[in-house]
Order: C-alpha cells, then sequence, then structure tokens
C-alpha cells in the first residue's frame, strides 16, 4: 500500500485513519492539507530542514549557533562511533526519521553489539515509505548524530514545546511533558493558556497546570524567524534553565492522521494554514520564497 502513487495512498491513509473523505482538490481542514502538503508542496529546503544534521546549517545562519545542542560526532556507520571520546551520557539520533533516538545514561553499561544492531536497522528504513509517504524525508541522507545529553534540573524528562507557525507566524503551542515514565500533552496559546482541544484521549492530555517558562517570548520569536515564510512548520524547543535549545523542524504533525477534538477545531486550525496555489498542469510545487528573516546582531 504504501507504494501506492502519493495521491492515491494520501486517500487511503487519511480515510483510515480519520474516517473522512479526501478532497486534494480543495482540502478544508488541517490533517487534509498536510496529506496535500506531502503530495504536492516539494521545495528543496524541505529536505534540509527535516536532517537533524543538515538542519543544524540552518538554524546557525538564522537565529545563531547558540541555540543548537552540543554536537559531538555524526557518522552513516554504527562502527565509527568512537565511544572513547564521548561522555558518560549523551544521546544518538538518527538524522532521516521521526522517533529514532536512543539516551544513553552511561556508556559503560551500554551493550555496543546491541546497539550496532539497532543502529543498522534504523539506517536502513527510509522515513518516507516507513509512514505516510511524507515527502521531505525522501532523500535525506541516513546517518546517526550523537549529542549532548539535556537535562533541566530534577526534571526525569525534558519539557517539549512545539509551536505550529503558519507563513511564519506561530498560531499556538503544543507542550509534552514525562516522555519517559507518563507521557502527556497539550495545546496553549501564546500567553500559555491551556487550549480547549487535544488530538490524544483524556487520559494522555495534560490535567495538571505547567508552569510558563521564563523564555516562552524568546521561543516564539525564534520559531517565526525559523519558519520564514514556509505555508506551515512545527517548530521545536527545550529550554534548559531558561535557555532555549533547538529540537527540530516538523512539516507533518503525527503524519497527518489525528484529528483534533472536538471535531470543529479540525477546520479552525486548518483556516490558518494557507496553501499555495498549484497551477495548472503544474504537479508539484518547487519554488520557495524565503523571506531572508534572520535574527538581528547586537
Amino acid at each position: 500500500m504504501k507504494f501506492l502513487p502519493p495521491k492515491l495512498y494520501a486517500h487511503f491513509l487519511y480515510e483510515y485513519y480519520t474516517g473522512k473523505k479526501l478532497h486534494l482538490n480543495n482540502p478544508r481542514e488541517f490533517n487534509a492539507k498536510i496529506q496535500w502538503y506531502k503530495v504536492f508542496y516539494h521545495p528543496r529546503i524541505l529536505n534540509q530542514l527535516v536532517d537533524k544534521f543538515a538542519v543544524r546549517a540552518y538554524v546557525k545562519d538564522k537565529i545563531g549557533e547558540v541555540y543548537l545542542n552540543t554536537m559531538y560526532q555524526i557518522c552513516d556507520d554504527p562502527k565509527n562511533i568512537n565511544y572513547d571520546l564521548l561522555p558518560k551520557q549523551f544521546v544518538i539520533k538518527a538524522t532521516h526519521a521521526s522517533s529514532y533516538n536512543l539516551i544513553v545514561h552511561d556508556k559503560n553499561k551500554l551493550d555496543k553489539k546491541k546497539t550496532e544492531k539497532l543502529f543498522h536497522k534504523w539506517l536502513s528504513k527510509n522515513q518516507y515509505y516507513r509512514t505516510g509517504q511524507e515527502w521531505a524525508y525522501k532523500d535525506v541522507k541516513p546517518q546517526l548524530l550523537v549529542e549532548k545529553f539535556l537535562k533541566d534540573g530534577d526534571e526525569g524528562s525534558l519539557i517539549d514545546y512545539k509551536f505550529y507557525c503558519f507563513d511564519g507566524v506561530a498560531k499556538f503551542l503544543e507542550v509534552h511533558l514525562d516522555r519517559a515514565d507518563n507521557h502527556k500533552r497539550g495545546f496553549y496559546d501564546l500567553n500559555f493558556n491551556p487550549l480547549p482541544f487535544r488530538y490524544v484521549s483524556k487520559k494522555k492530555s495534560i490535567d495538571t497546570r505547567v508552569m510558563k517558562p521564563k523564555n516562552l517570548e524568546e521561543m516564539i520569536t525564534l520559531s517565526q524567524v525559523l519558519a520564514d515564510s514556509l505555508p506551515f512548520v512545527r517548530v521545536d524547543f527545550y529550554s534548559i534553565k531558561g535557555k532555549t535549545i533547538f529540537g527540530e523542524m516538523t512539516f507533518y504533525p503525527s503524519d497527518g492522521r489525528k484529528d483534533f477534538i472536538p471535531d470543529t477545531y479540525n477546520e479552525i486550525i486548518g483556516d490558518y494554514f494557507k496553501l499555495p496555489k498549484l497551477n495548472k498542469n503544474q504537479n508539484e510545487i518547487l519554488k520557495y520564497k524565503p523571506a531572508s528573516t534572520k535574527m538581528k546582531d547586537d
């Protein structure tokens, strides 16, 4: 099924997960527009922005290297990871796929043979075919990125702040808590007030007060600079003791499979998403006109 032509596959995927018909000629809801995005919006810069290594150059150019996590190593063969040069704790990520992350709390307890097999498995998988034909990942080079292990005080795991940006403007954010033990998530406006919609069960939704991060305004500004004039992108950050650290950029949240609850918000949020015009006889959009937005030097 995943090897079907994109236009056809998008219809099957969308209807299977949402129970709704997909109208690529006039999508209205957010996830329907995500399917359109996958099928038709193909500027090459998207390949760089989803690549966890290549995006670092973009971030450095747009907002500065200070917002990047420390990188230890990059390689395309697990055998080339030099563990002797690494600290006790670190994180290894696949550059070409989603959710391929290994947190190493103590390298002396790491089963390197088992880990090497895992990494070979990661590198053999293509994110485009692994999920819902997410075009931006199709030509990303599979590599392993080794970065600094981040910890924010006594928190068991980092809090993710994910900004939904439309035409370079952040409209709201999603917060992820406690990924390691009791993963919960919720949506907030830009003043950090909880929003009345979700896409997970109530059990998996945040039901306690979350403190507003001191650097929220900075994260909003940075997300908009990175989003530039892209029709839609989600820009993710961590806040480590008030310091902003870039996470990743995503064009297809949850692969466009999870509808918002209540249902009315699928079209409300979809209205934020202004799709570029696909001209007659045009099969895909390849051009991207950046606004050349950058952080101003002090």
